[in-house]
């Protein structure tokens, strides 16, 4: 039996039951993980400020922990917005909310938006909204030449990886032109997101002043929304993906084969708070990051999701279109290269 076969051939009552044990919060864990990482946050931020008396490229050298102590805490975020990290949906939204400002992310906005994408990954006819836009060959060979331009300019690392995430973060979070208006928690979530970073702002303003404020913050931001924009592009654009009609398109077969286990070094694995186990996390959004990788570790069948080293990883940013045909992604050369 082949590998593809023995995912599909479990049923959702077989993956309840296998993933069942590992749902749910544990408050002793998940308070750990906040009372730490938080208080470490903005001490590292404290340190950024005041090496600025000592070396800018110190300060720069901090921005590195720094930027990757809020990548962890937007991950304790995201368990709040699926209601994994506390077992009170009150104190999840409460918290999702506070850490929300923190990672310039409405939460209730992000929330929702974020559901969609668990919902249809992998799904060719529910594409591009929370997700990085993916073009099939025959999408991108029928587009016009301005819209093919149009289609690398954004499939441009510069842009995907550094202007993309800043303008997301900075721009479009403050006003999310494509939210329906009757979408009413979600608008007020960006509003009051907005408030409190605006409250922020002035209260930096009259103490250390906007310049030093942006000194130390600019490149902690630059270095969370290039990070997180790219653990969010790897967890799903490799080769051999998962991407089918809908039809065809199967929720748990999508959410293994089309999510990767990307194995990063333990440093980096705690920073990015175990969202490297993508695939077991998109098999159950209800798994705390604290369980993901002894679900990964005593399941087997979870041992046949694409595994990604740091170093394979790295090459994935050449991946630009799904062929329909071959079942992967492949770049625009390897596309040029088979045309006549």
């Amino acid at each position: 039996m082949s590998p593809g076969t023995r995912v599909e051939s479990m049923t959702p009552r077989a993956w309840n039951t296998l993933l069942g044990p590992y749902k749910g919060s544990d408050l002793k864990r998940s308070l750990f993980q906040l009372l730490t990482t938080a208080p470490l946050f903005f001490l590292s931020w404290y340190l950024m400020y005041r090496s600025l008396e000592v070396s800018y490229l110190l300060t720069l050298a901090l921005a590195f922990p720094t930027a990757g102590l809020i990548v962890r805490l937007f991950i304790f975020q995201h368990d709040c917005g699926h209601g994994a990290f506390f077992r009170s949906n009150r104190a999840n939204h409460l918290v999702g909310a506070a850490l929300g400002v923190l990672t310039l992310t409405p939460y209730t906005y992000w929330r929702r938006t974020h559901s969609i994408h668990h919902a249809t990954s992998g799904d060719l006819d529910n594409r591009e909204f929370g997700d990085i836009i993916t073009a099939t060959v025959k999408e991108y060979q029928a587009k016009t030449p301005m819209n093919r331009f149009w289609y690398r300019l954004y499939r441009n690392p510069l842009i995907l990886f550094f202007i993309g995430p800043l303008f997301q973060f900075i721009v479009k979070h403050r006003l999310p032109l494509d939210l329906p208006l009757s979408w009413k928690k979600e608008w007020a979530s960006v509003m009051g997101t907005n408030l409190s970073l605006a409250a922020i702002l002035v209260a930096f303003h009259y103490t250390i002043g906007l310049k030093a404020f942006l000194l130390v913050h600019g490149p902690i931001l630059i270095l969370t929304v290039s990070w997180g924009v790219w653990l969010f592009y790897v967890q799903h654009q490799f080769d051999e993906t998962y991407w089918r009609p809908h039809p065809e398109w199967d929720y748990h077969t999508a959410a293994l084969m089309g999510s990767s286990y990307y194995a990063l070094p333990k440093a980096l694995q705690w920073f990015s708070g175990n969202i490297g186990l993508h695939h077991v996390h998109h098999l159950s959004s209800r798994i705390p990051n604290y369980r993901l990788q002894q679900c990964h570790d005593e399941n087997p069948i979870l041992h046949e999701a694409k595994i990604l080293t740091l170093r394979e990883s790295l090459r994935l940013f050449t991946l630009k279109l799904w062929d329909e045909e071959k079942q992967r992604l492949i770049g625009f050369r390897e596309l040029e290269k088979a045309q006549p």
